[in-house]
């Protein structure tokens, strides 16, 4: 990075690169798993599982979730993220029932999520 100007701490920053990919503002992301092979299923061979914990002071409340990243063969995003495991919150009521900490992916290929509000250990496989 280089700096230059004045701020808060006496510098400005300014990027010599942005980020690949950015996922917005308060959804706090923790935990991230990257995908081993298609045992989820086709969609899913390549890409990254992040865990959104979310934050309590955003209207409307953002994250509480498990998105999926695709990626290309040059590891770089494809697209929006999609979601891959929701129902952390009931945005009606403003009560979550859980907060994803982080996203493992198994040896076998399921997706391991850990919640600190539900005190859950979540495992996400492919229906038999």
């Amino acid at each position: 990075m280089r700096t230059s100007g004045s701020s808060r701490a006496g510098r400005t920053c300014e990027y010599t690169r942005r980020p690949d990919y950015a996922l917005g503002a308060h959804v706090a992301p923790l935990g991230i798993g990257f995908a081993k092979g298609n045992a989820l299923g086709a969609g899913y061979e390549r890409g990254a599982f992040v865990a959104l914990h979310g934050s309590w002071n955003r209207d409307p409340p953002g994250g509480y979730k498990v998105v999926y990243v695709a990626f290309d063969d040059k590891q770089k995003p494809l697209a929006k993220p999609r979601d891959f495991l929701t129902g952390f919150i009931d945005v009606a009521k403003e009560q979550a029932f859980g907060r994803p900490v982080d996203a493992l992916v198994a040896k076998d290929g399921s997706v391991l999520v850990s919640d600190d509000v539900g005190n859950i250990l979540w495992r996400v496989s492919a229906k038999k």
